[in-house]
């Protein structure tokens, strides 16, 4: 956990695969007002509030998807998400496309996936990580694997550890009055 920790103190950008880690991975189809099959999908708050706080303190945030969806879409603005990219199984491009943009070094950036086409990004971060419900291949090549499922407190739980390696956790609580 240590090795962890130190990466964790680097970390400046964290991305992400969205379904199995921002939510469980589970894919609704409703009727929307047209009566066309729209999907959807769910999203944990706690997740969501965390990614404000990576933001605050200075950790951009952002995802890498290989699906597209508008509610993806909705909840990266909420969750004041810079780079939402959908659509894209292929990854690579993508994270050397971020990289060049945010003029962040690999080594700074931390991945959260759960599947097969994550672990190319995981490979050439500094801190790979998988959720509990990865892949068996996928837990293999994280550096740290959550203990919450994706959709579940994942998200929560490597943005908690991102703020506690960088020293923020405490000053955190103590705004909200939980001790600190």
């Amino acid at each position: 956990m240590e090795e962890v920790m130190e990466l964790a103190a680097r970390v400046r950008l964290l991305l992400m695969d969205v379904d199995g880690v921002m939510t469980d991975g589970h894919l609704y189809n409703v009727p929307g007002p047209d009566g066309k099959l729209a999907e959807t999908k769910g999203f944990d708050s706690q997740d969501g509030i965390s990614l404000q706080w990576l933001g605050w303190k200075g950790i951009l945030t952002g995802v890498i998807s290989g699906r597209v969806s508008p509610a993806t879409e909705v909840r990266a603005k909420q969750c004041g998400m810079k780079y939402v990219y959908q659509g894209h199984i292929e990854k690579i491009p993508i994270l050397e496309e971020i990289l060049r943009d945010s003029g962040i070094e690999a080594s700074q950036v931390a991945y959260i996936g759960d599947d097969l086409t994550d672990v190319v990004i995981m490979n050439r971060v500094g801190l790979g990580i998988a959720t509990a419900n990865a892949r068996p291949e996928v837990k293999r090549m994280a550096k740290y694997v959550t203990h919450a499922r994706g959709g579940s407190g994942a998200v929560r739980e490597v943005a908690e550890l991102l703020l506690e390696a960088q020293g923020h956790w405490q000053d955190l609580l103590k705004k909200y009055e939980a001790g600190g």
